[in-house]
């Protein structure tokens, strides 16, 4: 019995429509990217397991896929050097001893790994973008995928929050040209490790912005519940939980939590930190506000981003007019390149999420019409294939998409053809257009057909745009 074809979940096939459409997103930030002075590279999908682990916090390294050594990987292996029990053995160990590769989680742990390889040949501050597929281990929903694209942007070697302005600018610039409407959400990290500081758990900056980063998913309540699960007490929630709450403008907001970083909590404590970031935000809102960004930019205080190399600026985009997780996001890091060899070099990056994107696009009917066209012309085949070559040609050196039909088969199999592949003019042409030089071209949507020497193709063009 045949075997049914499947593909694991959270994978997904693209038809050519499809496509079509993934590819305009991509084509569109990378324009945006380049307008902006970033360079595109290209990193492997395999990296060794070493660059990956560590980074992405304890939950982030669950969700890497590992990928088994070639060969019999588990030949030679001493089995009771990985025991913990009867019949039960330390499997993370044991994974690694099989595997020492995996696939990339993200794009920015990759390019930092690319900046210290090739630091000698890269000009600083060096501006890159990555356009690659990415994996993670995660359970399939709704807008989650295992396999997806990121589209990133990053620069490195530089510590300036003109940046973060323009992360900010090319995001604004990106959804507009998409024709969506969303909010662009900002926070800082060093705000959140100050929160930590005036509550007076400093050790659980983590764990806070662990928890924080799930306010979306699982709602206050479950929030504060998961602090308290990793020992934070009440009080000390009780002083976060009105910092995810604040309203009012950016300003207002600004303003609130200096307040608070300030010696305003009811520990009294100041945080040098958490007053730090306030300051980064001021400038950064500063910055914006004289940049003439269309969609909105708010001060987001529950805003963590759980990824644990963040240090600075965060970022995060959502739709406004379908529901879905974040579009985009990013942040600043301080010294993630520091991990290989290379400390004291700050960058700064985000990332679009294309499948999300896609869905979005989709969901609003906001893909430009004949996005999906991939032939504009289709000459039937009536015999005469070698009279149409030469016009075929000509049209396709004019850039027009052409097919010829391969078969001569009945015309209602070619008109069927043109029809279910969206193809909006056909030629048909038989022994009496050969004999008279000339090609009729009717137009399948308005009925119009006309007829063109077989050599004039500025008139067939202007025909068929």
């Amino acid at each position: 019995m045949a075997q049914k074809p499947s593909i694991p979940k959270g994978t997904r096939d693209f038809s050519p429509s499809e496509m079509a459409g993934r590819n305009w997103i991509f084509d569109t930030i990378r324009s945006v990217y380049r307008s902006y002075g970033y360079s595109e590279i290209e990193t492997p999908s395999l990296e060794n397991l070493s660059t990956l682990l560590g980074k992405y916090g304890d939950e982030g390294d669950k969700l890497l896929f590992k990928v088994l050594n070639s060969g019999d990987a588990f030949s030679g292996i001493d089995y009771s050097a990985y025991a913990i029990g009867e019949g039960s053995y330390n499997s993370n160990a044991l994974s690694l001893r099989v595997s020492e590769k995996g696939l990339r989680y993200d794009l920015t742990v990759p390019f930092a790994r690319y900046v210290v390889q090739h630091r000698d040949e890269i000009v600083f501050p060096f501006k890159r973008f990555q356009i690659q597929p990415v994996w993670r281990a995660d359970r399939p929903q709704k807008g989650r995928y295992r396999e997806f694209y990121q589209c990133d942007a990053d620069v490195i070697g530089s510590t300036s929050l003109v940046n973060e302005m323009e992360l900010v600018e090319i995001i604004d610039r990106v959804f507009t040209r998409f024709g969506l409407n969303v909010s662009i959400r900002i926070n800082n990290r060093k705000i959140l490790t100050g929160l930590a500081e005036v509550c007076g758990f400093p050790d659980k900056v983590v764990d806070i912005t662990v928890a924080i980063d799930k306010i979306d998913k699982i709602g206050l309540d479950k929030v504060k519940e998961e602090m308290l699960a990793r020992g934070l007490s009440e009080k000390a929630v009780a002083v976060i939980e009105p910092v995810l709450l604040l309203s009012g403008s950016n300003s207002e907001k600004i303003a609130s939590i200096k307040g608070l970083l300030g010696g305003g909590s009811p520990s009294g404590i100041v945080s040098e930190t958490g007053l730090k970031g306030v300051e980064e935000v001021s400038e950064l809102f500063a910055l914006i506000d004289g940049a003439g960004i269309s969609n909105e930019v708010v001060l987001d205080l529950s805003l963590a981003r759980g990824l644990n190399y963040y240090t600075g600026a965060i970022f995060e985009v959502k739709s406004l007019d379908y529901q879905i997780g974040s579009i985009s996001g990013g942040g600043r890091y301080d010294d993630l390149t520091g991990i290989f060899g290379l400390p004291g070099v700050s960058g700064v990056g985000i990332s679009f999420g294309a499948d999300r994107i896609y869905d979005v696009l989709s969901a609003l009917g906001k893909f430009p019409s004949g996005l999906t066209e991939t032939t504009r012309l289709l000459f039937a085949n009536m015999g005469s294939v070698p009279y149409i070559v030469p016009v075929a040609e000509a049209l396709r050196s004019k850039g027009v998409p052409v097919e010829i039909y391969p078969d001569q088969v009945k015309l209602k199999k070619q008109f069927d053809y043109a029809d279910r592949k969206g193809i909006r003019f056909l030629s048909i042409n038989g022994t009496e257009e050969e004999a008279s030089g000339t090609v009729n071209i009717k137009n399948l949507d308005s009925g119009e057909q006309r007829q063109f020497p077989a050599g004039d193709v500025d008139s067939i063009l202007e025909f068929i745009a």
